[in-house]
């Protein structure tokens, strides 16, 4: 008697349904600019994400920015102008603060003879 198969149906993940609890976006979006280097991309995405968990609709109203424009500037195609981040971050509860990248060099002085 042949085995009758069944076929495994799976759900799209998606990140912003992850993000539920402050501690979670947070640890997320300091992952996300670790890991986003130079690419400003990244981390549109990742403010969007953090931007769908939250409800798009409401940040629209806190930031001044249409829903649709939220979502083409926080998306892989978008590139926010730095007011959009910071109007969105500060809507999120967020700020960006500066921190050293990394220890900088030291340029050894030449002595000329």
């Amino acid at each position: 008697m042949a085995r009758k198969q069944t076929r495994e149906t799976f759900s799209r993940y998606d990140t912003a349904d992850y993000l539920k609890k402050e501690d979670d976006v947070l640890a997320y979006l300091e992952a996300a600019m670790e890991e986003a280097g130079d690419d400003p991309a990244f981390i549109a995405v990742a403010l969007g994400n953090v931007a769908r968990a939250r409800g798009m609709m409401q940040l629209a109203r806190e930031t001044g920015i249409t829903r649709e424009g939220l979502y083409k500037a926080l998306s892989a195609d978008g590139n926010p102008s730095l007011g959009t981040t910071l109007k969105v971050m500060k809507a999120l509860g967020l700020k960006l603060t500066p921190q050293r990248a990394e220890e900088p060099t030291r340029r050894s002085k030449r002595r000329v003879a």
